[in-house]
């Protein structure tokens, strides 16, 4: 939904000139069979260090001949430029053995750098304690080994092409190799973990936000607080469907996870990860608003 030239008014203003702005797109990926995909737009003033959710479309799906996957790629080339990334919620990449082409001795003998990586990892959790089931290379990745095991928070990441997440994979995959904005990858998740215990949000509103019953009320408290700390401004008919849909929640905070990437407050990645391996935006432990 647009907003206003009156709302539009709102934004910061600097001796009658329009000021400089970054823009942010957030997506929260469904079937393209639903109507469950979600898009946010940030606009980012970094001079004033204002954030705005500029707009927020929810429930985008197709019309007659016109697929879900041609009107979320329309929302977004429509966007003024500069935007300067789009973040999904769902995977970007395949699994390594579905990308390598040479010929497969089996992971158990592979040298290739992302499948020793996944066997130290596989070894470090079994000696802490007792043994997990062994991974599967072609339906997992680095990235969500890591997630799972190596952050402060227990976090339960579903693999690139587990039964949930592979078509969702698919369709990003899609989707993303028609953009000609760089794209990113995010864990809503662990981007809100980070985000709110560092606005000092109690545990119990992060870990819950999705939950059927109390999630909507996780997600007020969340959005009072960002708005309490000046973080950020959301119009209120927008509050009213971030607290209603938790999917257009999670592209806000895909689009809030860009403009802490833009920042360069989003951690590197971890010492002796395979360079060739996609790496998730993971906002720091400490940020600064």
């Amino acid at each position: 939904m647009s907003r206003s030239s009156l709302e539009l008014m709102a934004r910061p203003v600097m001796l009658g000139k329009v000021p400089q702005c970054r823009r942010f797109v957030g997506v929260s990926l469904g079937g393209g069979k639903t109507d469950k995909t979600c898009l946010s737009l940030i606009e980012y003033y970094p001079k004033q260090k204002k954030i705005f959710l500029s707009r927020l479309f929810e429930k985008i799906h197709s019309e007659g001949e016109v697929s879900s996957d041609l009107q979320l790629h329309s929302l977004i080339e429509q966007i003024p430029r500069p935007l300067e990334s789009v973040s999904f919620d769902v995977p970007l990449s395949l699994p390594k053995c579905l990308r390598c082409r040479l010929k497969c001795p089996g992971y158990e003998a592979c040298t290739e750098p992302e499948i020793q990586w996944l066997w130290q990892h596989q070894r470090a959790k079994n000696a802490k304690r007792k043994p997990k089931p062994l991974f599967t290379p072609y339906t997992e990745r680095c990235a969500e080994a890591y997630v799972s095991d190596s952050l402060e928070e227990k976090f339960y990441p579903s693999q690139a092409l587990g039964a949930n997440m592979a078509p969702l994979t698919a369709r990003a995959l899609f989707i993303t190799r028609r953009l000609k904005t760089p794209c990113q990858e995010v864990m809503p998740k662990v981007s809100l973990w980070r985000i709110g215990r560092s606005l000092g949000l109690q545990k119990s509103y992060l870990r819950f936000h999705k939950h059927s019953v109390s999630g909507g009320e996780s997600r007020q408290a969340i959005l009072a607080r960002l708005l309490e700390k000046n973080v950020a401004f959301v119009y209120q008919q927008d509050q009213n469907i971030l607290m209603e849909n938790s999917q257009a929640f999670d592209s806000f905070l895909c689009a809030l996870t860009g403009v802490l990437s833009y920042q360069r407050q989003c951690e590197p990645r971890p010492k002796g990860f395979p360079k060739n391996e996609a790496w998730i935006k993971i906002p720091k432990v400490k940020l600064r608003w």
